[in-house]
C-alpha cells in the first residue's frame, strides 16, 4: 500500500484509473454514499455523554477523516467531502437509537446493498475496485464522488484536466 498522505491529485488519479466508464461512476454516486451512511449507522453506537455532549464512534471517525481530507491539498474538495460525510453521519444517528436488531439490519443491509451496487459498476468497468490494490481507496471513494459532482458543476477544471492527463477521459457506454 502506498502512503495515504499523497496529494489529492495523486489519490484521485489513482482512483480514477479504475473508474473511466460513466456507468461505473454513476453507480458510485449511489453505492458510495450508501456505504458511508451504513458505516455511520453502525458506528452510531455506543453513545457516551462527555461534558453534556453525546458522542459515538462515528464522531471520532468523522474528525479523523475530515482532518485527512482537509490536508490533501485541495481545500474546497476537502471541505465539500467532509461536509457530505458529516451530513450522512448526522442522518445516520437516529438509526443508531433503534433497537439492536433494527439498527444492525439497517446498517448491515445498507452496507451490503452499497457494495452490490459498487460491484455492478465494476462489472461495467471490467476492472476490480481500487481498494483491492490500495486500501486508501476506501477513503478516496467519497472524495472521488464529491469531486465528480463538483466537476459537473464547473469547479476544479485544472484538477480534472490534470487527472485526465494521467489516466485519460471517461468513456460512455459502448
Amino acid at each position: 500500500m502506498a502512503s495515504p498522505f499523497r496529494p489529492a491529485l495523486d489519490l484521485l488519479a489513482m482512483y480514477a484509473a479504475y473508474h473511466r466508464d460513466r456507468r461505473n461512476i454513476a453507480t458510485h454516486f449511489v453505492g458510495i454514499p450508501l456505504i458511508v451512511y451504513a458505516v455511520a449507522v453502525l458506528m452510531a453506537r455506543p453513545v457516551w455523554e462527555l461534558g453534556g455532549v453525546m458522542l459515538a464512534p462515528i464522531h471520532g471517525l468523522l474528525l479523523l477523516t475530515t482532518l485527512w481530507y482537509l490536508t490533501r491539498g485541495e481545500f474546497v474538495l476537502g471541505v465539500a467531502t467532509s461536509a457530505v460525510n458529516a451530513l450522512l453521519a448526522w442522518a445516520a444517528l437516529p438509526l443508531g437509537a433503534l433497537p439492536t436488531a433494527e439498527w444492525l439490519a439497517w446498517g448491515l443491509g445498507l452496507f451490503v446493498l452499497g457494495w452490490v451496487i459498487q460491484f455492478v459498476g465494476h462489472k461495467y468497468e471490467g476492472r476490480k475496485p481500487a481498494f483491492v490494490d490500495d486500501l486508501v481507496g476506501l477513503l478516496v471513494g467519497p472524495m472521488f464522488v464529491v469531486a465528480e459532482a463538483l466537476f459537473a458543476l464547473g469547479w476544479g477544471k485544472p484538477l480534472l484536466t490534470a487527472i485526465e492527463m494521467r489516466v485519460g477521459p471517461t468513456r460512455s457506454a459502448a
